[in-house]
């Protein structure tokens, strides 16, 4: 979709034959020039959220705009799922938005098949400002050398828990407690509180990742996948079991609810998920909420990382000085955080920390969660997610829930999430 009033590249290309020298874009359609020419221009600014967060960027373009005024930004927001089928098909056809919100699962698909604007350049040209980031987030975004993605909020892996019902049971999660506690645990909280555990962890292929890596290994490689059938069949053996003796809620009921969460319909006293969603839970809830540790293996290492949304540039943008404007000011500046709070997790910048101080319970305990993890120096770097990671982790969340429904043996399941796999990762 062109800025409304103007024809789009590839409709000028027709007009011109195909031609990029006659039509003087060769430069400009890889992101090497400013685009701009001392005139107004219109960057195509393009995200996933509800209307929330759309509401709060809303309130940050405003600021942007204010600040530079020969800059308009059209925006573009849907759910998560339809912003990347409609993603998907801008890119295919050669015509991204200028700047998009995007994930670590999506940077080398989207690298290797050269939509993303490396923006190094514009880091060198004082255009974007890659200082002041948090926790080494400011390599977050980094593929293979280039500067795909900058980072505007970080989150970290956690158990939220209905804390009503862990102080009824007498069970206070610590930092280090093992997979053993976690399962006497989820044992205790279904026979004294008629209630199971957890929601149902087998399909949250970010757990099962901090998993692997605490016993060397990795859900993924920059090439594939980090771990073997048998790693796998372990897992969802476990889970098949823990959802028949009752520690785990069942799938049917869990898909019955949505999309309000197990946790909050009280299926379950605890869930797997990323800290800043805590939000969500109080939202939909009638009880208490908090955020416990990830238990671990060896009572140490958690396979902890801070995860990242970020803002990535099309490589086809013709007004590359100004996407990294528009980027840098989004990181950096302190209204924007302000507005922003924790909507797309922690801000990834200090001025921006400093400049949102939750006042409300929810959000100072992701603060204070993800300062734990920050000095207790349990971190680790991220996994890298190969091109196909989102074909994979969808495969990983489908198949798991037919385990869950019945619909498919735990062997058949590890087969056919390999092939899927496989096939998406080229591997």
């Amino acid at each position: 979709m062109s800025p409304s009033g103007s024809v789009d590249r590839r409709g000028l290309l027709k007009i011109a034959g195909g031609s990029l020298a006659a039509l003087g874009l060769t430069a400009a359609g890889c992101g090497s020039g400013s685009g701009s020419g001392g005139g107004e221009v219109t960057l195509r600014y393009a995200w996933w959220g509800a209307d929330d967060r759309a509401q709060r960027i809303n309130k940050t373009i405003k600021l942007f705009e204010a600040k530079y005024p020969k800059i308009k930004i059209k925006t573009d927001f849907q759910p998560y799922q339809d912003f990347w089928k409609k993603f998907n098909t801008q890119a295919s056809g050669g015509n991204p938005p200028d700047v998009f919100q995007n994930s670590i699962t999506f940077l080398r698909k989207y690298a290797k098949n050269n939509v993303l604007l490396d923006l190094k350049q514009q880091v060198g040209a004082g255009h974007l400002d890659m200082d002041g980031f948090r926790a080494g987030l400011a390599t977050f975004g980094e593929v293979d050398g280039k500067l795909l993605g900058v980072p505007v909020g970080s989150n970290s892996m956690a158990l939220v828990i209905d804390e009503k019902v862990y102080r009824k049971a007498g069970i206070t999660p610590r930092p280090g407690w093992t997979w053993d506690e976690f399962d006497a645990a989820m044992r205790k909280i279904r026979d004294t509180q008629g209630v199971a555990g957890d929601s149902g962890m087998y399909g949250v292929m970010y757990l099962y990742d901090l998993y692997l890596r605490q016993h060397g290994k990795a859900f993924f490689t920059a090439d594939g996948l980090g771990f073997t059938e048998a790693d796998l069949t372990d897992w969802w053996t476990k889970a098949e079991a823990g959802v028949k003796s009752g520690i785990y809620a069942e799938a049917s009921k869990v898909a019955q609810v949505r999309p309000k969460s197990a946790l909050a319909a009280e299926l379950a006293a605890g869930e797997f998920t990323w800290d800043n969603f805590t939000v969500r839970y109080t939202s939909e809830g009638t009880s208490e909420y908090g955020l416990a540790p990830i238990p671990t293996t060896d009572g140490k290492k958690t396979g902890q990382y801070l995860g990242s949304l970020m803002l990535s540039a099309s490589r086809r943008t013709q007004h590359p000085q100004e996407v990294a404007q528009f980027i840098s000011f989004m990181a950096h500046d302190p209204e924007v955080g302000r507005i922003m709070g924790y909507d797309r997790g922690v801000p990834a910048t200090t001025a921006q920390y400093e400049a949102f101080k939750p006042t409300d319970e929810v959000n100072q305990q992701i603060a204070a969660y993800e300062e734990r993890l920050v000095s207790s120096g349990v971190l680790e770097p991220i996994t890298p997610h190969p091109a196909g990671a989102d074909v994979a982790e969808a495969a990983f969340l489908r198949i798991a829930e037919e385990i869950g429904l019945g619909k498919r043996p735990v062997d058949s399941a590890v087969k056919q999430f390999f092939t899927e796999s496989k096939t998406a990762l080229g591997s």
